[in-house]
């Protein structure tokens, strides 16, 4: 896209390298310490709640971005891993500044729309279209459920795209901008590539379509006069032989089989 590389030229020296190594860091970090807080007071003190930030705390438009998911200790290990997978993934593929803005963009429209619905923003939509894009690009990878069952990303991604659908038709009005801000950077920097696949796979269709009307017109038709393209559906008394003399597997009729030129191929 060319306004994405007009603004790599420009800025594309302020990037920061392995952003994803970083976020995941400081999050086990934070997780470390909401440990130790049992009441949950710290981690709600770096959600992203508009009205706390209109009374002056700043640092919420930043820190919401460490909170951790919920879960045992395992689930958030696992969790933290493979985010770190899929984000160093996406930067070596896209490069530094194109992984940043993907991830930047999709903060910001996360923190506009916390202001305009008034309510409380977290990272998960923003973490989920970086597993949206990542099996787009990778879509075999393969990850290993319960450390038993392995499956291939891809598969996962339909999962998760069922369940936005789900969310948009389910969910109040709020909760359905949140949705669909938070995948604004997927369809940005992919939608392209997505109505390029849905005019092939039209393109494909349709030559099927003609594919399978010209095989199913000569389906009942075994034998073929060379000469007069007569067939057993035309003539079913009509007899029909290979000519030992002519240079390939030409079949005619009993009208030609001794009435023609021969072919050498």
């Amino acid at each position: 896209m060319k306004w994405i590389n007009k603004l790599e030229r420009k800025f594309g020296r302020y990037a920061i390298k392995n952003l994803m190594g970083h976020i995941v860091a400081i999050t086990a970090i934070v997780y470390l310490f909401s440990l130790m807080d049992p009441n949950r007071t710290f981690l709600s003190s770096l959600e992203l709640i508009p009205q706390k930030v209109l009374q002056g705390e700043i640092w919420r438009l930043i820190t919401y971005i460490f909170i951790p998911p919920s879960g045992s200790p395992l689930y958030v290990v696992f969790s933290l891993y493979l985010l770190y997978i899929m984000g160093t993934s996406l930067e070596r593929n896209w490069g530094t500044f194109r992984f940043n803005l993907y991830y930047f963009l999709g903060l910001l429209l996360t923190t506009v729309v916390s202001f305009l619905t008034w309510g409380v923003a977290t990272p998960l939509y923003v973490d989920l279209s970086i597993f949206l894009a990542f099996a787009r690009l990778y879509p075999d990878f393969q990850l290993v459920l319960f450390f038993i069952i392995p499956v291939k990303v891809k598969y996962l991604a339909i999962i998760n795209w069922i369940y936005l659908a789900y969310a948009l038709i389910t969910e109040p009005l709020a909760r359905k901008i949140v949705v669909i801000t938070a995948l604004v950077n997927y369809f940005i920097f992919f939608g392209r590539d997505i109505l390029q696949d849905i005019k092939l796979k039209k393109k494909v269709y349709h030559s099927r379509k003609r594919f399978d009307a010209v095989r199913y017109e000569r389906r009942d038709t075994i034998h073929k006069c060379t000469i007069c393209g007569i067939t057993e559906k035309d003539d079913p008394e009509m007899e029909f032989r290979y000519c030992s003399k002519c240079g390939g597997a030409y079949e005619y009729c009993m009208d030609h089989l001794r009435d023609h030129v021969h072919i050498q191929d």
